[in-house]
């Protein structure tokens, strides 16, 4: 089992603990992590806009002219989208953009990003991440002292201290154990584990 230095907040080694092998040495397969990040960045999209058919297009039905005998081109509505103001032909209609990825794909996708960051020296474990109050210099000197400027922080359960005081940071994001995803580890550079979220990880990796 991989073993790596349990650090506090003032960057002093504490103590080591082991890493689950399952989960922080598993096969990097790209693949898999690129098709997850598909699927993240797809069910974001809003899907939403729209253009009007001829269908679709207020006005009257009524032929705005005789078919022969004015010396004009033939026309039979005034929605055709050959008129100023008709209607739009293949134009965009709202859509969902989402689709699915098995949970088999989005764990080892999962695995496969922890295992990069860990042999990239980019994984560092805390003891504990509290904040007594809510001031974002105090969490700037806890990242500078740290070394990590662009990083991601996963903390065991919802900290409001330690939320707030990160959210003005550049290139710094703070999430819940649970809320861990391929995408948000890929766009930081380091990865901050509070201990006790190691277990948790592991265990959302095994279940089912």
């Amino acid at each position: 089992m991989p073993t790596v230095d349990v650090i506090n907040m003032e960057n002093q080694v504490v103590s080591q603990v082991e890493l689950d092998e399952r989960v922080f040495s598993a096969p990097v397969r790209e693949h898999l992590v690129h098709q997850v990040v598909r699927m993240q960045l797809a069910s974001r999209r809003a899907g939403t806009a729209c253009a009007k058919n001829r269908a679709m297009v207020t006005g009257s039905r009524k032929k705005p002219w005789r078919q022969k005998g004015t010396g004009r081109a033939r026309a039979g509505t005034r929605q055709s989208p050959l008129w100023r103001g008709g209607g739009v032909v293949f134009g965009p209609s709202p859509r969902d953009y989402s689709f699915k990825v098995n949970s088999k794909i989005r764990k080892a996708a999962l695995c496969s990003v922890l295992t990069q960051k860990l042999r990239e020296g980019r994984l560092k474990v805390l003891d504990r991440m509290e904040l007594p109050e809510m001031r974002t210099r105090r969490m700037a000197e806890v990242i500078r002292t740290l070394g990590v400027k662009d990083g991601l922080f996963v903390i065991p359960q919802k900290d409001e201290n330690v939320e707030r005081s990160a959210r003005n940071i550049p290139k710094v994001q703070v999430t819940v154990v649970e809320g861990l995803n391929v995408y948000d580890l890929l766009r930081h550079e380091h990865l901050v584990i509070v201990q006790d979220c190691l277990g948790r990880i592991s265990e959302r990796v095994v279940r089912g």
